[in-house]
Formats: structure tokens, C-alpha cells, sequence
């Protein structure tokens, strides 16, 4: 037995035209974009991404870049053994302060140096 169709209903608009959705303000028709394609949360984390480069400087910043911050701990991603050896044993800490003071707050509690692949 064939299921019963449901009824279209009766559109006002001439023949070739479709109906369009109200228009959303932009701040929020981008909020559901960055929501629905992950990347709100990313740029959530920029001021954080943006205070290592200044923290940095361009010359280390080549070399070390920050690729996540979650819970206070801010993972740097390096490109040499060299560059990673003394981030990790000499100048971290140093750049965790500049970082925080850039920021006006003690948002990042810890640094983690990983070699790139």
C-alpha cells in the first residue's frame, strides 16, 4: 500500500522565485559559521597564539610556533632539536611570563616544546 503524499503547500511568489529565510545580522549569521565549522574555538585561542609571536619575535617565531592552548598549557610546536633544547631548558619560562604579561593575565600556566615531524 502506497504511503499518502503530504500536501505542498500553496506558495504567493510568481513561478521561478523561492522564498528566502529572514536576513540574520552578520555577527550572528558568522557565529553559526565558526560553531559549525569548528574554528570558533581555534580563534577563541588567537590573543594567546598572537602573544607568543610578539613574546617570540619574527626570528623565533620561524622556528617555534604555538599550534594549541587548552587548559593553561600552551604546545609549541619547534623545527629543530637545537631551537627545542633551549626553549625547553633555559628560555621557557622566561617566554610563559612575556606571554602572560602581553596577555594582562595569567592565562598560560604551562609550556610544552614537541620537535615537528
Amino acid at each position: 500500500m502506497p504511503l499518502p503524499q503530504r500536501a505542498q503547500p500553496q506558495s504567493t511568489l510568481p513561478p521561478g522565485r523561492v522564498r528566502r529565510r529572514e536576513a540574520l545580522p552578520l555577527s550572528d549569521a558568522l557565529a553559526g559559521f565558526l560553531r559549525a565549522s569548528g574554528l570558533g574555538g581555534k580563534l577563541y585561542n588567537w590573543p594567546v597564539f598572537r602573544a607568543w609571536n610578539e613574546a617570540a619575535g619574527p626570528e623565533l617565531a620561524r622556528h617555534a610556533r604555538a599550534v594549541r592552548f587548552v587548559r593553561g598549557e600552551l604546545l609549541v610546536e619547534v623545527d629543530s632539536a637545537v631551537h627545542m633544547h633551549e626553549l625547553a631548558n633555559f628560555t621557557g619560562e622566561e617566554y610563559r611570563v612575556r606571554i602572560n604579561e602581553r596577555l594582562g593575565k595569567d592565562e598560560v600556566r604551562r609550556l610544552t616544546f614537541h620537535l615537528k615531524r
